[in-house]
């Protein structure tokens, strides 16, 4: 048996994702949606899914994007769902980092034995619930940040930009990633909306802009939280 698994559907047909969440949900999983290439890859950087469903026919690319992109720092299991049927795109698809291609329409029995037998694959050791870098303890789960063993009160914003930075440890997070991610689209260019929230967090955190101990700013770009 495999337990409750977090995982992230990324279709761009709404009855898909529906029929998809409540068969995933009815098995007790985690469900999260996105609908078009940027949306995917945002949803992956923050959500940390245990597993991927895409889609490759999205209205703003590839699937095949969302793949190459997120095999840049997950080795999260992905199975491809879609309507093209040519060994051509299987091919390409696994080439990209895929562990398994289900063509529309499917059968939903063996596609959840498949989710099943993926998730049974990647039973080994699980990406870690909570998040420690020296004095600073994330839990992901609860929700709950501390700072030298004392509990800091974030906002559910301030929580979700910490926990963006902190699952990309080591690595550059633009601005514009993240604006897309916490806020949406629409807010893509505030990047001055960001650095206040980027100030609020360090103060909480008892972190100096000027020697930071974890959130390090890469001026015009974005921002990189300290490696683990």
């Amino acid at each position: 048996m495999t337990g409750p698994a977090r995982i992230l559907i990324v279709d761009d047909e709404p009855p898909i994702r529906r029929f998809l969440r409540v068969a995933l949900e009815a098995e007790g999983h985690r469900v999260t949606e996105a609908a078009s290439v940027r949306e995917g890859i945002d949803r992956a950087a923050l959500d940390a899914p245990t597993l991927v469903i895409l889609d490759l026919g999205l209205p703003d690319g590839d699937g095949i994007e969302v793949l190459r992109t997120v095999r840049g720092w997950s080795q999260v299991p992905v199975i491809v769902l879609s309507v093209r049927s040519d060994e051509a795109g299987k091919v390409a698809a696994l080439d990209a980092g895929a562990q398994d291609y289900v063509t529309k329409p499917f059968a939903t029995s063996e596609f959840l034995a498949r989710i099943r037998a993926l998730l049974r694959d990647r039973s080994g050791p699980a990406a870690p619930s909570v998040i420690s870098v020296a004095e600073l303890e994330i839990d992901l789960a609860a929700r709950r940040v501390s700072v030298s063993g004392t509990e800091v009160k974030l906002t559910r914003r301030e929580f979700d930009l910490l926990r963006l930075l902190a699952s990309q440890a080591g690595r550059l997070v633009t601005q514009a990633m993240i604006l897309r991610t916490i806020w949406g689209p629409a807010h893509e260019e505030d990047s001055q909306y960001l650095r206040v929230y980027i100030r609020q967090l360090r103060a909480k955190l008892g972190d100096d802009a000027a020697d930071p101990r974890w959130i390090f700013t890469e001026p015009g770009i974005g921002y990189r939280f300290r490696g683990r």
